[in-house]
C-alpha cells in the first residue's frame, strides 16, 4: 500500500453521472491500473437504510450490518475508481467473477467507519484479463471489514494464461446439503436493489435495457445474490468469518432458484441453482469462521 497515492473523497459519489460516464468509449486509456487508493470517511449507515437494505436481501435483524452491507457503501468509491480517465478498461462490459468479504468483527447500525479502495493485480486470465477491486473499512483503531472483487475483462491477452485465475470455491452438493431453500426471484428484484444500492446498471433494470448487452431479460445484482445467500444462513453465523463466492452465471429475472448449503465444522459450503437444483449454476460458495 506504501506505493499508493491518497485521494480524499468529501462524499459519497454520485453513482449516476458515472453511469453516464461509463458509456463514453475511453481513447488513449492507459495499460496499468491506477495507483492511488480512494478515501470516504465518517460513513454511518442509518436504521431506516439498514433496514432497506435487509428488506430486499431478506435479513431479518436490523441492529447489525450485514457483511455485504459495507461492500455497498465502497462501491460508490469503486466505480469512481472505474469510471476515472485513468483506468485501463470501459466500466460497462467487465464482468464481476468474484467476490471475497472478511468481516472482522459483528458491526452495528450507528458505527462511523471510514473505507478505502483501491485496484490491483491485474493480470492474464484465459478469458482476458482480470484485475481486483479492494476495500477496507476502519473504526479508527482497527480494519475490522475487508473485501475483493475480481473483474474480468475479456478479450485481450489471456489465451495462454489458462489456470491463471484463483480457486473457486468447491461446487455445493445438492443431493447431500443440510439447509435447503427455494426461492422466487421476482422481475422487480433489480430494480428494488438498484434504489437501495445506488448501483443502477441498466442490465438489472429492465429487459430492454439489458438485451442490448446479450441478456434475453434483465438479471439480478450479483452482490444481491450473495446477500440473499448470507441471509438465509444468518442464524448459524460466527461473529467473524471469511465468505468468498464464484459468480458462475447470472440469474434471469424473474427467476424461481434453489439454494443449498452444506456444514463441516463451523464452516458452509452453499450454492444457487436453477429450482431442480440440476439446471444452471448460479453461484458456489464457502464460509469460514475467522478466529
Amino acid at each position: 500500500m506504501s506505493a499508493y497515492t491518497t485521494q480524499e473523497l468529501t462524499g459519497a459519489p454520485g453513482l449516476a453521472g458515472m453511469y453516464l460516464r461509463a458509456v463514453l468509449p475511453k481513447k488513449g486509456a492507459p495499460r496499468e491500473l491506477p495507483d492511488r487508493r480512494l478515501v470516504l470517511r465518517g460513513r454511518t449507515a442509518s436504521e431506516k437504510h439498514l433496514a432497506e437494505y435487509a428488506r430486499v436481501c431478506g435479513f431479518q435483524e436490523h441492529s447489525v450490518l450485514p457483511a455485504t452491507y459495507p461492500h455497498m457503501v465502497a462501491f460508490g468509491p469503486s466505480m469512481a475508481l472505474m469510471t476515472a480517465a485513468d483506468f485501463p478498461f470501459p466500466l460497462l462490459g467487465l464482468v464481476h467473477v468474484s467476490n471475497t468479504i472478511e468481516q472482522l468483527r459483528p458491526l452495528r447500525a450507528g458505527e462511523t467507519l471510514t473505507y478505502q479502495v483501491w485496484a490491483q493485480d491485474l493480470r492474464s486470465h484465459p478469458r482476458g484479463r482480470v484485475f481486483d477491486i479492494r476495500a477496507e473499512a476502519d473504526d479508527g483503531t482497527a480494519t475490522v471489514w475487508r473485501s475483493t472483487s475480481t473483474y474480468l475483462r475479456r478479450g485481450g491477452d489471456g489465451e495462454e494464461a489458462a489456470g491463471s485465475g484463483r480457486a473457486e470455491p468447491p461446487a455445493a452438493s445438492f443431493e447431500d446439503a443440510g439447509l435447503t431453500q427455494e426461492w422466487h426471484v421476482p422481475g422487480s428484484v433489480g430494480r428494488r436493489y438498484a434504489s437501495v444500492s445506488g448501483d443502477r446498471n441498466p442490465i438489472h433494470l429492465h429487459p430492454l435495457a439489458a438485451r442490448p448487452f446479450g441478456f434475453r431479460s434483465s438479471i439480478a445484482h450479483g452482490m444481491w445474490t450473495k446477500a440473499r445467500c448470507l441471509a438465509a444462513l444468518s442464524e448459524r453465523l460466527p461473529e467473524a468469518y471469511r465468505v468468498e463466492v464464484a459468480f458462475r452465471s447470472p440469474v434471469l429475472l424473474p427467476a424461481s432458484v434453489r439454494f443449498a448449503a452444506a456444514q463441516t465444522g463451523r464452516d458452509w459450503h452453499f450454492g444457487l441453482r436453477g429450482a431442480s437444483g440440476k439446471e444452471r449454476e448460479h453461484l458456489r460458495g464457502s464460509l469460514t469462521a475467522l478466529d
